[in-house]
């Protein structure tokens, strides 16, 4: 049994040779869902629905986001009604009070659907049609996720860090904004000054959550600040990896960062955006993957391998140095 924490595009691509290394059917993937935004009303979970249709088989891996091939003929359509009308085509974040009206998972993270700043295609709006609807059904995002696990045949375990709400928030420079509206819309731009993960002081991981990180644990290279930090940022996850066996990726090769703002948002929380900053954001981890080139000291187990990932054989590679370290500390 292994369980791998999600976020961004890191684990995903890690994931895509883990099952050559891994059972897939003893495999469980926690994902992050402080990305998460409602845009017109629909929950959008990027983080689980990368995973979702990565493992599904119908993910746009140029892209990493959305579905291969998917038509955007609503996403168009919504643009150009906005265009007829005269409408702002920027992020739309609804006022304070809407944000904490309707549905509680929701919190903190709803936008307006007028010209949708997110890229939205159309078999993908419907997974997000079905889980929100599921939701007003009365289902926790956990059931929703594993309904929608089984219409995609996952043989991995998938679930959100929490069905409570947690929004990561990026201070800026230009004021505070939704991760969203930072990173998609503003191409993480502004300069950050700190992240808030709001809610997480409220938020509970699950049971099912609790119960997949009773085994050994593998981070991929995601994203330590906006990836990992919303699960982090809650007590009893951070307690709960403190007590078991953790292997942790770094998406770092000394102060070099693969890819995405994970170097600009450590140094605006106060980390070194290195490969020892990583360290010292993971106290809880027993043993890193290092990049053969990455010569950093740590004091903890360290097996080397190439940790680029381009392709399922480069995932397998540290997969299996994945492994190792788990072994190393067993």
């Amino acid at each position: 049994m292994v369980t791998f924490l999600a976020g961004g595009t890191g684990t995903p691509k890690l994931l895509d040779g883990a099952d050559r290394v891994f059972d897939s059917a003893e495999t469980t993937v926690v994902a992050n869902t402080g990305d998460d935004v409602e845009l017109g009303g629909h929950l959008v979970c990027p983080d689980v629905d990368t995973v979702l249709f990565n493992e599904g088989g119908v993910l746009d891996t140029e892209t990493w986001w959305g579905v291969d091939g998917d038509t955007t003929a609503t996403h168009e359509e919504l643009h150009r009604l906005a265009d007829a009308a005269g409408l702002d085509s920027g992020p739309r974040y609804l006022n304070d009070e809407a944000q904490t009206a309707g549905r509680d998972i929701a919190r903190w993270r709803r936008f307006s659907g007028v010209a949708e700043f997110m890229r939205i295609g159309d078999r993908d709006r419907a997974v997000h049609v079905t889980r929100t609807s599921l939701l007003d059904e009365g289902h926790s995002l956990t059931e929703a996720t594993r309904t929608l696990a089984a219409a995609f045949d996952l043989e991995i375990g998938l679930l959100p860090m929490s069905d409570d709400p947690v929004a990561t928030i990026v201070h800026t420079s230009e004021g505070p904004m939704h991760f969203q509206e930072f990173w998609v819309h503003r191409r993480a731009e502004p300069e950050v000054l700190d992240v808030e993960f709001r809610g997480s002081e409220t938020a509970e991981p699950t049971p099912a959550v609790l119960d997949a990180l009773d085994d050994p644990v593998v981070v991929g290279p995601s994203n330590p600040v906006t990836s990992l930090g919303p699960m982090l940022a809650m007590d009893a996850f951070a307690d709960a990896l403190a007590s078991t066996r953790v292997v942790a990726v770094s998406p770092f090769v000394e102060d070099e960062v693969f890819s995405g703002p994970a170097a600009d948002l450590m140094a605006g929380v106060g980390r070194d955006p290195s490969t020892a900053g990583v360290a010292d954001a993971y106290p809880f981890a027993d043993a890193f993957v290092l990049d053969a080139d990455d010569g950093t000291d740590l004091d903890r187990p360290v097996v080397r391998t190439d940790t680029e990932i381009g392709g399922p054989d480069d995932a397998e590679r540290v997969a299996r140095a994945a492994k190792r370290a788990l072994e190393a500390v067993d």
